[in-house]
């Protein structure tokens, strides 16, 4: 399938049109709208999770462009270091999506402190709807033919076409075009967020009162990063931290897991730690004006 649904020139320049794009921007949309259902079901107002979305998206795409520039350089690249000028040049590929998670979270906290709204509100309403985006986000992969892990004989595997393929798998004598498939690590991870949103989504309506301000987010935080270090297992295209066959990724998704159970924990006051609080009982939401008559 062509990653390009159309394309056109105006002079000498060339504007295409992508898949990915278009599924990024499909996700966008959706998530936001689930985001907003979620939050006027706790009782706050609509229009802050479409009002936040502006300062987030673009904060968003910088932070994902960011991360991937740090994490290539982390790993022993040295193609930003030496061309530095390719920092900027996104159309070429590279972004990751735990720096759109930073950056695009630091707006929606930014936002929230001046516009007075409730920042762990914000963050239990978007918690399932980063997942559900993420997840049809993964669709572009599929399209463009990355994300894919080692070769498997699983009945699932998936054909990559040759300019696609990363060494040594881009040896046709050692593993056919026609024969060889690999692992479909993007459909891993799209699996196990869907599953991870309707999870989130499925206890916050039936164990309502125990789920507490921010204990949706730290569910997400559990859920995504425990997620995300099994799938780094199958991503051999991630920079390692050097000597290790461990990647930046990886870790980075590790201490986010962690962090999320203990925020659970301490959160519902299963455990104690001294310099961390449980938090509020209640959100702060807005409050209603009275109808004159």
């Amino acid at each position: 399938m062509d990653p390009i649904i159309f394309s056109f020139n105006i002079g000498s320049l060339e504007f295409a049109f992508r898949w990915y794009g278009l599924m990024i921007a499909v996700g966008v949309m959706l998530s936001t709208w689930i985001a907003e259902k979620e939050i006027v079901r706790r009782g706050g107002k609509a229009e802050w999770v479409w009002d936040a979305l502006l300062w987030a998206l673009p904060a968003a795409v910088i932070g994902a462009r960011f991360w991937y520039v740090v994490n290539d350089i982390l790993g022993g690249g040295r193609i930003f270091i030496d061309q530095p000028a390719r920092i900027w040049r996104i159309s070429e590929g590279g972004l990751h999506i735990f720096g759109s998670f930073v950056f695009g979270l630091i707006a929606v906290y930014l936002y929230a402190r001046r516009n007075r709204a409730d920042i762990l509100l914000l963050l239990d309403a978007i918690a399932p709807s980063l997942l559900i985006g993420q997840a049809i986000g993964r669709l572009g992969n599929f399209i463009n033919q990355e994300l894919y892990g080692p070769p498997t004989d699983l009945p699932w595997g998936i054909a990559i076409d040759a300019p696609h393929r990363m060494p040594p798998w881009n040896d046709l004598t050692l593993y056919p075009e026609a024969t060889t498939r690999f692992h479909p690590t993007f459909a891993y991870e799209m699996l196990w967020n869907l599953l991870s949103a309707g999870l989130i989504l499925w206890l916050t309506r039936k164990f309502k009162d125990k789920f507490k301000p921010g204990a949706a987010f730290a569910s997400w935080m559990l859920l995504a990063g425990a997620g995300r270090v099994f799938i780094e297992a199958f991503r051999p295209d991630q920079p390692r931290i050097p000597g290790t066959d461990f990647s930046w990724s990886r870790l980075i998704y590790l201490l986010l897991a962690i962090a999320g159970l203990v925020w659970l924990l301490v959160r519902n006051e299963v455990i104690k730690v001294s310099f961390l609080s449980p938090g509020p009982e209640k959100y702060k939401l807005p409050k209603k004006r009275r109808k004159k008559y």
